[in-house]
């Protein structure tokens, strides 16, 4: 298979090197930073032809809107084995996971298909040939091959999506502040000292990817999954009862606890597993990874204690939808058009109507995920004053947000 594949690039190298070297001399002029990245990239030392990527049909000027645009399967030509192992992972279903949100359709075009958004980031996702069409016919169908999210254009470098930086660009803000986590903690300050020289290169110091991309695979997962939900539910029976109020105010259950068509969504876009088999195989990774600098013990402790922060948390964020419920129950509360189930829904509570429908909102995808995530990323700020403590404040300011509702009825 090597030699196969080192054949066919020194063939399409030399079949290619006058086309290349005619669009290297034009596009210094257009656009010089691409052409120079190009020259920097493993690509340009091979000396890959662009059409290799890009089709033949552009070549002048007044015919660019031909050019082809790559997508993973152009990359998978030579990169056979990272692209399946990406179309296994999380990362290739952020596409499907923006659109599943119900909340997506009603942002404006620019956020979403216009990559504005949370577009810019979920472009990583996988798509389909019609959805790539649309996306273009829209505006934004650049950028949708998927490994340039993190390999930029047009170095494609190994090196840079190595780096945690590579991760910076949507691991990071509201709902997603993983880098914020990670380069704050003991790990993330480690590496980037030896990024910068104070420690040397040999310091054992992990980044994003030794974590959650181990060895090079780029079929990326989390034990507990982006909702920190998961199957079969806990043993410990309020634990239990307070993720049957979360999953129902997910509409994955409905108010009998019965399975509903939106948990077909949720196992499609592998936000969280569902049999203990995955989450143990998810798991045993970590700890593989965690037994290269620390015992297994201490590092089964510690994700013991992100479990039993999930447990304090949930409790928390179930408490808080069961007043909301109640509300709507008596009719204090007004439920959305449209949503007959007597939960509030949490995966639309974006555009809700009312403070209190907003700050469980905010309760469930900011402080929630930053409490968890927090203790797993080794972070105790973010653990305990961005996460558990608002988590806190928020179910004080809907327990009396509910208060003076009901008197003011």
């Amino acid at each position: 298979m090597a030699k196969i594949l080192i054949g066919i690039i020194v063939f399409v190298a030399l079949s290619g090197a006058v086309y290349a070297n005619e669009c290297v001399d034009c596009h210094d002029k257009v656009t010089p930073g691409i052409a120079n990245d190009w020259r920097l990239s493993k690509h340009g030392q091979l000396g890959l032809g662009c059409e290799t990527c890009h089709g033949s049909n552009h070549s002048t000027s007044t015919d660019f809107a031909n050019v082809a645009i790559p997508t993973p399967d152009t990359c998978k030509m030579c990169h056979p084995t990272q692209v399946e192992q990406f179309s296994s992972g999380k990362h290739a279903l952020a596409w499907a996971a923006l659109n599943a949100m119900p909340t997506t359709h009603e942002l404006p075009e620019e956020l979403a298909a216009g990559m504005k958004g949370c577009g810019g980031c979920h472009k990583i996702g996988l798509k389909s040939a019609e959805e790539i069409r649309q996306l273009r016919a829209d505006g934004g169908g650049f950028g949708v091959a998927s490994c340039d999210a993190c390999h930029t254009r047009h170095t494609f470098s190994v090196k840079e999506a190595s780096q945690p930086q590579a991760c910076q660009t949507c691991h990071m803000g509201f709902d997603h502040p993983q880098w914020e986590m990670y380069s704050s903690s003991k790990h993330g300050v480690r590496y980037l000292l030896k990024q910068n020289g104070t420690l040397p290169e040999e310091t054992p110091a992990p980044t994003c990817q030794t974590c959650h991309m181990q060895e090079g695979n780029h079929e990326v997962r989390t034990p507990w999954g982006f909702l920190a939900v998961r199957l079969p539910l806990p043993e410990d029976p309020q634990w239990q009862a307070d993720q049957v109020t979360i999953l129902q105010a997910l509409g994955v259950l409905d108010p009998e606890g019965n399975p509903t068509a939106r948990l077909d969504v949720v196992k499609a876009a592998d936000v969280a597993r569902l049999t203990q088999e995955d989450f143990d195989k998810e798991r045993e990774k970590i700890l593989e990874t965690c037994t290269n600098c620390h015992s297994r013990h201490f590092a089964e402790g510690e994700l013991a204690k992100g479990d039993g922060m999930i447990k304090e948390i949930d409790h928390l964020l179930a408490e808080a939808i069961r007043i909301v419920a109640g509300l709507y129950e008596d009719g204090t509360l007004e439920k959305p058009e449209g949503y007959s189930y007597a939960f509030p829904d949490l995966l639309t509570f974006h555009d809700a109507p009312t403070v209190i429908e907003q700050t469980l909102f905010e309760m469930h995808l900011k402080h929630r995920m930053r409490a968890f995530q927090g203790v797993f990323h080794a972070n105790p700020d973010y653990a305990i004053w961005y996460g558990w403590s608002e988590m806190v404040r928020d179910l004080t300011e809907i327990k009396e947000l509910a208060k003076d509702m009901r008197r003011n009825k």
